[in-house]
């Protein structure tokens, strides 16, 4: 049978504990007993689980033998904001497909009052990725990083692989620029996509540019299609 999983908010030797809201909801909601048994993710490696301790605010496990979990291949999104309903649902799909990080980027075609509310949206992403994470059995949440602009984040990004997604990118297509087990990641324009000057800027920082297909794909689903590609290539 396949346990439930959750995500620890705090180890401390062979204890977990769930505290606050994650506490609450396994306790009250799902009306949690002593000596019930779950899958629990300390961060680095998932072990069984067994409980020992509930409060409302506070759930205490006692952690057995470690279960097996297989590696997930590194994959990042640089996701141009937009829409927050929609960024949001993108941020939960992606998480569930399994990316290690998600980059909020403010583009030029970014609207000026989602770009100004995005920093304090962070908290709600992150919040958004733990829960997806849990449902879809991850090991660890993917990072949400604070938003940046389009220029600073690309003279911090480091992977091998760097692919733009681009709608008039005719012939490329991802499967064609990943290879290996190489870290990967895919950068997704807001609505109305990249101008011509990100474009360049992304070609003069290594970038190659590639397409989904023949389509015109909103920013969530180009999102979601390209990371469900790079998993699908790497077997996962």
């Amino acid at each position: 049978m396949t346990r439930r999983r959750w995500i620890a908010d705090q180890v401390s030797g062979n204890r977990a504990f769930l505290i606050g809201s994650h506490a609450t909801h396994l306790a009250r909601v799902l009306r949690a007993t002593i000596g019930q048994q779950f899958d629990i993710s300390t961060g680095n490696e998932v072990r069984h689980g067994r409980i020992v301790n509930i409060s409302d605010d506070r759930v205490e496990f006692e952690l057995g033998e470690t279960v097996r979990a297989p590696a997930l291949r590194m994959v990042k999104v640089a996701l141009a904001v937009f829409k927050f309903d929609r960024f949001e649902w993108a941020v939960e799909k992606c998480t569930e497909l399994g990316v290690t990080e998600i980059i909020p980027v403010i583009a030029h075609r970014t609207d000026t009052h989602l770009a100004t509310a995005a920093a304090k949206r962070v908290e709600r992403w992150r919040r958004i990725a733990h829960e997806a994470s849990q449902q879809s059995r991850r090991i660890a949440p993917p990072e949400i990083a604070e938003p940046a602009r389009l220029k600073q984040y690309l003279a911090a990004e480091t992977a091998a692989d760097r692919i733009v997604l681009s709608e008039r990118e005719e012939y490329v297509q991802v499967p064609d620029l990943v290879g290996g087990d190489r870290e990967v990641v895919i950068a997704v324009g807001p609505e109305g996509g990249w101008t011509d000057e990100e474009l360049r800027l992304f070609a003069e920082a290594g970038w190659r540019s590639a397409s989904l297909g023949r389509m015109i794909l909103r920013a969530e689903t180009a999102a979601i299609a390209g990371v469900a590609i790079v998993a699908a290539l790497s077997g996962a």
